[in-house]
């Protein structure tokens, strides 16, 4: 039986980078997934490229292979054509994990509608599109795995993040509406909420809001991208297969 394939959005770097590198490790084909959009300066979409380069030698030097793909998820013909390259070169998908995703904090009355739109589009329309595509193929093989990457502040709100929040609220209603459809068809949808993962945005906390944060966190420390990745892999695999509709939260007792 040939080995499985999963699919990454956004996995050149942080989260994504360290599922793709667990669900390689777990001997899954990985379809690595990096920004890239002509509006976009070079000089990004050159380092984008060399970030998703350096995770696929990472995933060949794991024992497995993969291949890398570049595209904006949020838009819809983009996500069909990432979707149909991963097809086209395996000719399959197993597992979508949707994790593609940005933020910016604003006090909502200063959130402009561009913004807004944006950070709808990137990090909830560009998941259903990515979902619509791959399903077709999903159903057709009565077996699937969607693991969609939330937030626990989609799930609580949070001062200064009105338009991430939403949109990270959003993907449970979409995640959940995918398992009542397709459940019967052998495909389960999921969502993983992490709280604070060490990350470019973390890193940049000054020490005092360091220490607030860490004595909010049961564990008294910072996620890892690897706490999340150990979660997809355990949501992908087939003793997760009674597990549909459910919201893991990630985040140390935060909430």
């Amino acid at each position: 039986m040939s080995a499985k394939v999963a699919l990454v959005t956004g996995s050149s770097r942080g989260i994504g980078r360290a599922i793709a590198l667990q669900l390689a490790r777990e001997g899954y084909r990985v379809v690595v997934n990096y920004y890239d959009n002509p509006q976009e300066s070079p000089e990004i979409i050159k380092e984008n490229q060399e970030q998703a380069r350096q995770v696929l030698q990472e995933i060949e030097a794991a024992g497995s292979t993969g291949i890398m793909v570049g595209a904006d998820v949020s838009d819809p013909a983009m996500a069909r054509e990432l979707v149909e390259a991963a097809i086209k070169e395996y000719g399959q998908i197993d597992v979508l994990v949707n994790n593609a995703g940005i933020n910016k904090d604003q006090l909502i009355l200063r959130i402009n509608d561009e913004e807004w739109d944006k950070l709808i589009n990137t990090n909830l329309s560009s998941a259903f599109y990515c979902c619509r595509a791959a399903l077709k193929q999903m159903v057709r093989k009565r077996y699937g795995r969607i693991i969609n990457i939330s937030s626990v502040v989609g799930l609580s709100g949070n001062a200064g993040q009105a338009h991430y929040s939403a949109s990270k609220a959003g993907l449970l209603g979409l995640t959940f509406s995918i398992a009542r459809e397709y459940g019967a068809r052998g495909i389960t949808a999921n969502v993983i909420a992490p709280g604070y993962i060490q990350s470019d945005m973390t890193a940049g906390f000054s020490p005092e809001l360091k220490e607030k944060t860490l004595s909010t966190i049961a564990v008294g420390r910072l996620g890892t991208p690897e706490d999340i990745a150990g979660v997809v892999a355990f949501l992908a695999s087939d003793a997760a297969a009674y597990i549909t509709a459910q919201v893991i939260k990630v985040d140390g007792g935060l909430s």
